[in-house]
């Protein structure tokens, strides 16, 4: 930006002019809000699975080939506690909804963190294109449903040695204590058919587009509809080159 003042302006004169708002999110929108995946948030709540493996964010850990299920769900128990059911560091989802929020708005995200929802977006508004870490989908492709983790998540979280904090948060009183694994009962099983779990997380074509996921495609499909020929501002944030297409 030549005159970074001058182009604030003309964004926030489109935002109160606008029909409609679409706002398009990408990783680094949660990025600016504090959901860093390396780090001191990292070295926090992974430095044991750091010092053992070697890897050095929670991304690399997400695709490491641990020798047991009770570790891989120790590993990922704690990776969607912290990207989905706590709050964002900084403010930026809850300052963004203060603009749009009077506004007639729709979102489309690349992002499984729901921080838009945790923020206060109306769900009926949010379109989570590629998952959620709030949920898991059997790896049998015939059970097209996904099953909603936070129960699972806070028994494996609490069989590792996590304890409650005065504000209800998981922390870690006592590294020596803290355990790198589950027990094996713990390991998530489909309710359905007793098949292994995985998170619903777009990652190839086995990825379960359940019901909502329809239902919120058609509400973004309708909302574009019933806004055509109107003046719409499509606000794109934090988006890379990972998933530029969507």
């Amino acid at each position: 930006m030549n005159n970074p003042e001058a182009e604030i302006e003309k964004l926030k004169k489109e935002i109160n002019t606008a029909e409609a708002i679409v706002i398009g999110a990408g990783a680094g929108l949660s990025t600016a809000a504090g959901f860093t995946y390396s780090g001191e948030r990292f070295e926090k709540y992974f430095f044991d699975f750091s010092e053992k493996y070697g890897f050095k964010d929670m991304y690399s850990g997400g695709f490491y080939p641990f020798p047991s299920k009770e570790e891989f769900w120790a590993y990922w128990s704690r990776y969607i506690y912290i990207n989905r059911y706590l709050e964002a560091p900084i403010p930026v989802y809850n300052n963004l909804l203060n603009l749009v929020k009077e506004k007639d708005y729709f979102v489309i995200t690349t992002n499984v963190d729901h921080c838009f929802q945790k923020a206060g977006f109306n769900k009926e508004r949010l379109f989570y294109t590629q998952g959620d870490f709030g949920l898991f989908q059997s790896i049998n492709p015939k059970i097209q449903k996904t099953y909603d983790n936070k129960e699972w998540v806070i028994k494996a979280i609490e069989a590792q040695g996590f304890l409650k904090d005065s504000n209800g948060i998981f922390q870690i009183k006592d590294r020596k204590k803290l355990k790198m694994f589950i027990p094996s009962e713990l390991i998530p099983k489909c309710p359905d058919d007793g098949s292994d779990m995985t998170t619903n997380l777009r990652a190839d074509n086995s990825f379960v587009e359940d019901e909502g996921w329809h239902k919120a495609s058609k509400n973004y499909s309708d909302f574009l509809e019933k806004h055509n020929n109107l003046h719409i501002l499509f606000l794109e944030l934090g988006v890379g080159m990972n998933t530029p297409a969507i």
